[in-house]
């Protein structure tokens, strides 16, 4: 069996610290907490699960500070979590039987990120992360913000979930921020910066600067491809937002160069021409969603809304189909939505709606 050191990085993480580690306090062999500056009882709260805490000062870098962190694990295996994460009963027993099966001894370990989950459970936002890995590689962290493992050899893929559940009402603007300081220190920034970067201003309503980014950051034909594809979708949303649609329904054909299209782009591309009242060339797209294979876009390792990908696309053709007459076929489409999604309001309307229409 291989021996497990679990790393983290945490800072006022009083409310959630305790419940992630006695979701996985007896799986692993050492727990290293390195707290950048905690003003709560998240070291002490720290404290009754180990004696590998430490101090570190902080300085606007993440990759910085989990390098750091990284380097005071001891056992066989490093694996991080942050504060927020948890491994549900389920993958626990996963993650024993993959402990014990390390025999031939990968170099990294791949596992789901679970985002969002609805109310029965079923996951509906996903990515994937290096999650373990070997210690004696010495692998690094990349990246002031949004940081990421570089790692490399052998890699293998588990099924064993880890579930991000954040009880943080908003959104900071600390990675901003950071941003915002390396612009004005007129550091380089890489691709993978310009895409973050772009992401933080669309998330803080600073439209025409994320736009900006974004171009920046496809122009230098250096990103990943699902990367670029998530920069074109956002970039077209701020558009849409600007009022600019033509410009958002040529950006999103732009995507194609990249790979066939993503279930998110036919919605957006099918949303344009609904609101044009092109209500056919909406159906082709919406249909092209729904039809979109979700396990070739998951192991992509991108990250994946599923919502695109199973009950949206089909309340959209049940309203085109509305729109042109086609009462039995909108019934059929809002039947599959209500598969994905039994509870949604809209759904439900839809439902009774056409039960009075159609015998």
């Amino acid at each position: 069996m291989s021996s497990i050191s679990l790393v983290m990085i945490v800072k006022n993480e009083e409310r959630v610290l305790g419940r992630c580690l006695d979701s996985i306090c007896d799986l692993v062999d050492e727990i290293v907490i390195v707290d950048t500056g905690s003003e709560d009882r998240t070291v002490e709260i720290a404290g009754k699960y180990t004696k590998h805490i430490y101090s570190y000062e902080w300085t606007n870098d993440f990759a910085a500070a989990r390098n750091f962190a990284f380097q005071k694990a001891g056992k066989e295996y490093t694996m991080w979590l942050d504060a927020d994460d948890i491994i549900f009963p389920e993958d626990r027993e996963k993650f024993l039987h993959i402990k014990e099966s390390l025999s031939h001894k990968p170099d990294s370990v791949l596992m789901p990120y679970v985002l969002g989950r609805d109310p029965y459970g079923q996951i509906t936002s996903s990515l994937k992360r290096n999650r373990l890995v070997k210690t004696s590689r010495g692998f690094q962290w990349k990246g002031a913000v949004h940081e990421y493992l570089e790692v490399h050899g052998t890699i293998i893929e588990v099924d064993i979930c880890i579930t991000h559940l954040s009880v943080k009402s908003k959104k900071t603007d600390r990675n901003l921020k950071i941003y915002e300081q390396l612009e004005q220190q007129q550091k380089q920034l890489s691709p993978r910066d310009l895409y973050y970067f772009g992401n933080e201003c669309f998330e803080h309503g600073l439209l025409e600067k994320c736009l900006k980014l974004y171009r920046e950051f496809l122009d230098t034909n250096a990103g990943w491809q699902e990367d670029c594809i998530a920069a074109i979708d956002r970039a077209a949303e701020a558009l849409l937002q600007l009022g600019r649609t033509e410009e958002a329904e040529e950006l999103l054909f732009e995507s194609f160069k990249y790979d066939i299209p993503r279930a998110n782009i036919s919605c957006k591309l099918g949303y344009i021409y609904f609101s044009k009242s092109l209500y056919h060339q909406a159906i082709y797209w919406y249909k092209a969603a729904a039809e979109c294979d979700l396990e070739r876009v998951k192991e992509t390792g991108a990250l994946v809304n599923y919502a695109y990908y199973t009950w949206l696309p089909h309340i959209q053709l049940c309203v085109c189909y509305d729109k042109i007459g086609k009462k039995e076929l909108a019934y059929c489409h809002n039947e599959m939505a209500r598969f994905y999604n039994p509870t949604n309001n809209l759904v439900l309307q839809n439902k009774q709606y056409f039960e009075k229409i159609i015998t």
